[in-house]
């Protein structure tokens, strides 16, 4: 029903952004070296319920966006590529902040934690625009069922995330000690992030003009 490409596409975006410095990132690192790994792991939960809520949403919207409103689609597909480029250009210029500087936080029990990673979550733009702007890119309304490429791709990113943010939360400490030392292996981070976004960025807007 999708694509290997579609599937790849979304899984290379999806792990740009996941290990590119942002509200999720930042909170379970704080949350996981001032307060353990337990800790960091029921934000966790919370921040997968965040994403189910989006895929739930936009999975039920994307068929009227692809079959009533054509220009808004494109529309869409153009913002996700402009964004691309915003996070390319926040990840290769200089001065940058590291994710595993972490913040400082009272302890809080595990629903509280629960919660706070799911409203960390919703509230992050870089969610928001994952899924309305640059998913709808590697959906192929050619191949039928809209709905649930989307879920399916929708899936493919939770599972990516949840996977590399379970391990940020594992080795926070350990990586924060590593980073913090080391300087030069955060700019080479931002620097290879950045020019994959970008390549992500310039393939949208080449494949957009070719099909105009």
């Amino acid at each position: 029903m999708i694509s290997l490409s579609a599937v790849l596409g979304i899984a290379a975006i999806a792990l740009g952004l996941v290990l590119s410095p942002g509200p999720n990132m930042i909170y379970l690192v704080s949350r996981s070296i001032l307060q353990g790994r337990r800790a960091g792991l029921y934000s966790l939960a919370g921040i997968g319920a965040g994403f189910l809520v989006y895929l739930t949403a936009v999975t039920g919207g994307l068929i009227a966006v692809f079959t009533v409103v054509p220009p808004l689609y494109l529309a869409i597909k153009l913002a996700g590529a402009a964004y691309l480029l915003w996070l390319a250009w926040n990840a290769l210029k200089p001065g940058g902040e590291s994710a595993f500087t972490p913040r400082p936080l009272p302890p809080d029990p595990p629903r509280k934690l629960f919660t706070m990673g799911l409203l960390t979550c919703l509230l992050n733009p870089k969610l928001a625009i994952l899924y309305v702007s640059l998913l709808p890119q590697f959906v192929d309304p050619a191949r039928g069922h809209v709905a649930e490429q989307s879920l399916l791709l929708g899936l493919t990113q939770i599972v990516i995330a949840l996977t590399v943010n379970g391990a940020i939360v594992i080795t926070a400490g350990t990586v924060a000690a590593f980073l913090n030392k080391r300087p030069a292996w955060l700019r080479v981070q931002r620097y290879l992030m950045g020019t994959v976004l970008a390549g992500l960025a310039v393939h949208i807007v080449t494949q957009q003009t070719a099909n105009a």
